[in-house]
């Protein structure tokens, strides 16, 4: 009797890897979190693929700006969110994301949130 091919059983699931090939990486968390924010991704009709880890590097680079730049772009607004992304969409996106893991996911990525919050 011939061995089936091990490819062919995991085909459906979610490991941290995208159908394209590539895979979800956020500085900080395990690879089980991470095939857990992928099934999470493909799951939710309100989320499409690698849209979590894009709300990180949002949050990130809009927290490593400087203060006199972050005070410019919140009393006159910011005309680049319309092609990069609001960053306070993403803050509440990732405050979402942390509500639908497990705890210890959720634990995770609070973490590596409040890290980029602090610093």
């Amino acid at each position: 009797m011939p061995r089936s091919r091990s490819g062919r059983h995991r085909r459906g699931r979610a490991y941290g890897r995208r159908p394209d090939g590539t895979s979800t990486v956020i500085d900080g968390l395990s690879a089980r979190t991470l095939a857990e924010i992928t099934r999470l991704e493909l799951s939710r009709n309100y989320l499409t693929l690698g849209e979590v880890s894009e709300a990180v590097r949002t949050w990130k680079q809009h927290r490593r700006q400087s203060p006199r730049v972050l005070w410019r772009e919140h009393e006159l607004g910011s005309s680049h969110w319309d092609c990069c992304g609001d960053p306070l969409e993403a803050r509440e996106l990732l405050g979402t994301v942390m509500g639908a893991l497990s705890p210890r996911g959720a634990r995770e990525l609070r973490r590596v949130v409040s890290g980029i919050d602090d610093g």
